[in-house]
């Protein structure tokens, strides 16, 4: 993909999330589910509590859009945290009658993640694995639609090849804390994502960095 393309794809592919979830953003209206009430209520309790690597909200309100918008199903994150991203990717995918399995190798973060996934009503729709990523990603089956790695960042590449023929088509794969240029963050790894066949990678810079890669359908 061209560089000059990047923004133009970007720009679309959040166009059309944000288009297709209105309900998402703001304050209640007629169509609002007590689920939504209630996740609205655990995330604006906590919102700048956040810590132990957990995402920005903007990022967070991102993985929704993207869930609902294009209506996915069958989610992994690796790098549960505290919780924070799997709630935003959880709601989401209550909209579509989908699961997420989200992974963490630490007991104290996941316990703690279990508890905020029961406050916000979410639980539901997750199954939380306390598990080394190194090792269940490559054994888990798939296939997946949707895709966040935010986990150990030198391992960033060997999840995505382990994971990207996985992917169906038209899935998108998101990774979190991602830089363009020469001593940005995780840059090469950007950099790698750039060219591989048959993907489309756009950089989302508003949060924490955030590089989407969509599974070409054709």
């Amino acid at each position: 993909m061209k560089r000059n393309s990047i923004h133009v794809s970007l720009v679309w592919l959040l166009a059309t999330a944000l288009a297709a979830v209105p309900a998402a953003r703001g304050p209640a209206n007629v169509d609002e589910t007590g689920l939504d009430a209630r996740v609205k209520k655990f995330l604006s309790d906590h919102r700048g509590t956040w810590s132990d690597m957990n995402v920005p909200e903007v990022d967070g309100q991102t993985l929704y859009d993207l869930v609902v918008a294009r209506k996915y199903t069958r989610a992994l994150e690796i790098g549960t945290s505290t919780g924070h991203s799997g709630i935003w990717i959880a709601w989401g995918l209550s909209k579509t009658g989908g699961k997420l399995i989200t992974l963490d190798i630490d007991a104290r973060r996941h316990r703690q993640a279990l508890a905020n996934f029961e406050d916000a009503g979410v639980a539901p729709f997750i199954d939380a694995r306390l598990a080394d990523a190194h090792v269940l990603v490559p054994a888990l089956e798939g296939p997946f639609d949707f895709v966040f790695s935010d986990a150990d960042k030198e391992w960033y590449r060997n999840y995505f090849d382990a994971l990207l023929p996985k992917l169906t088509k038209g899935g998108c794969y998101a990774t979190h804390n991602v830089s363009s240029g020469p001593g940005g963050w995780n840059h090469e790894y950007y950099e790698y994502l750039l060219k591989v066949p048959g993907v489309d990678t756009t950089l989302d810079r508003r949060g924490g960095g955030l590089a989407i890669s969509c599974k070409k359908d054709g």
